[in-house]
């Protein structure tokens, strides 16, 4: 690439994705409703305890569900107490998963709960397999369990059951040890494990329900179901296919270049969701699907992920401010649990924006940086709005659910030589 090309860019505009979009109204009552609903169905005995599970990261509202869940239950008459159920997040330690919980808005103060924080497990049983099945055993002590999360595609593999309640029952509530063996397992038996192993808990041991939380295109919650344990898995499944079916995605194929603004365990468990993003690697199975991306270039780390960088390594160039924000130790102990030591791999990273894209362009075999099929996104869950070069135009005008809001134009730099904020 000769030095009148590095100046040469293409020309991009902001455009506006019009998205699948369920948002629920009122997520109090939607929330009141779905537990209320399902406790009058239930014989529970006032005094009894509950382990409410939670722990994913970048759910909408998620503290909100939580405070009212717990209302429901105190209003029965039961003790809950919230229960960390993140297998090895938080560093894998007690103190991690709690402050992982209170960056959620999930605190003993706020909640008005105790927050049980432990690493502790038992071993509940084993598959035909020889899978050991492990289980918090904090939340084996309760009376009930009650497990809170979100249904939607898995960032590692694909199958009837992903990520959801009985992710949550088997890797969550597994803490560490269990997480590990699920994962670690996973590898020659694939993950269906993880619906076995569900299978066990849900048959063995007394879980109230499960509440599903759905989101639409837009990542605000659509959907919250109480769902009983003995139809859980049969109704995850479908829950999975409505959540497929809402999540927003790329409407753009044969990027070359994909920039993302934002990348976190906020926005996904590897950082940017490989479902969004079409590029997967991992020893259980790699895969390169719609956008097809040739390179992509991560601009930054969130605050919300603690430091947490596990899934950079399916970046191909970042810069040197998200690698100095890397804690790599909580990293590490991710990607290595997960059974995936290449998702913490450190790309090549420079200074700048304007150099890191450089190399972008200069490596993804175009006769002319300005032809570069560029897409620019905020983060795999925010994809209303992006920037797109001039080569995308007539796609714009073919998609009705698509909307050019800014004329073309040069990219935009600051006096670092970074790109500017991506705004309407």
């Amino acid at each position: 690439m000769n030095n009148a090309d590095k100046q040469n860019f293409p020309e991009v505009a902001l455009v506006r994705q019009t998205l699948h979009h369920a948002a629920l109204s009122d997520i109090p009552q939607a929330t009141d409703n779905a537990v209320s609903d399902f406790l009058k169905s239930r014989q529970v005995t006032p005094g009894q305890s509950v382990a409410v599970a939670v722990g994913s990261r970048g759910i909408s509202d998620l503290a909100t569900v939580c405070a009212h869940s717990l209302a429901a239950l105190k209003q029965q008459g039961l003790r809950p107490f919230i229960v960390p159920a993140m297998g090895s997040h938080g560093g894998a330690t007690a103190e991690g998963q709690r402050g992982v919980l209170e960056k959620l808005g999930i605190s003993q103060s706020v909640m008005g709960v105790p927050v049980v924080a432990d690493m502790d497990t038992v071993c509940v049983g084993h598959l035909k397999s020889g899978v050991k099945i492990y289980c918090s055993q904090k939340a084996l002590e309760a009376d009930h369990i009650v497990v809170i999360n979100r249904v939607k595609r898995h960032t590692k593999f694909q199958a009837d059951i992903e990520s959801g309640l009985c992710k949550m029952l088997t890797i969550g509530l597994g803490k560490a040890q269990g997480a590990e063996e699920i994962h670690r397992r996973a590898v020659t038996l694939t993950f269906k494990i993880i619906e076995q192993a569900a299978a066990v808990i849900l048959k063995q041991y007394n879980i109230l329900f499960g509440l599903a939380l759905l989101e639409d295109g837009y990542g605000n919650l659509a959907q919250i179901e109480a769902v009983p344990p003995e139809s859980m898995i049969a109704t995850e499944k479908l829950l999975l296919k409505s959540a497929a079916n809402m999540m927003g995605r790329i409407p753009f194929d044969n990027i070359d270049i994909l920039v993302v603004d934002r990348f976190g365990k906020d926005i996904s468990g590897t950082g940017m969701d490989p479902n969004v993003t079409g590029r997967h690697r991992d020893i259980v199975g790699d895969y390169c699907i719609a956008p097809h991306v040739k390179r992509i270039f991560v601009r930054d780390l969130t605050p919300s992920s603690d430091g947490n960088g596990n899934g950079i390594g399916l970046a191909d160039v970042t810069t040197k401010r998200l690698v100095d924000r890397l804690d790599l130790e909580k990293t590490y102990k991710n990607a290595i649990t997960a059974i995936s030591p290449e998702k913490a791999a450190v790309p090549i990273h420079f200074d700048t924006d304007r150099k890191a894209l450089e190399v972008c362009a200069g490596t993804a075999g175009l006769e002319s940086p300005a032809a570069a099929r560029l897409v620019r996104i905020k983060d795999t869950k925010s994809l209303e709005l992006m920037q797109v070069s001039s080569v995308f135009a007539r796609w714009i005008e073919d998609d009705p659910k698509l909307e050019r809001l800014t004329p073309w134009a040069p990219m935009a730099f600051d006096e670092n030589g970074n790109l500017k904020p991506l705004e309407a």
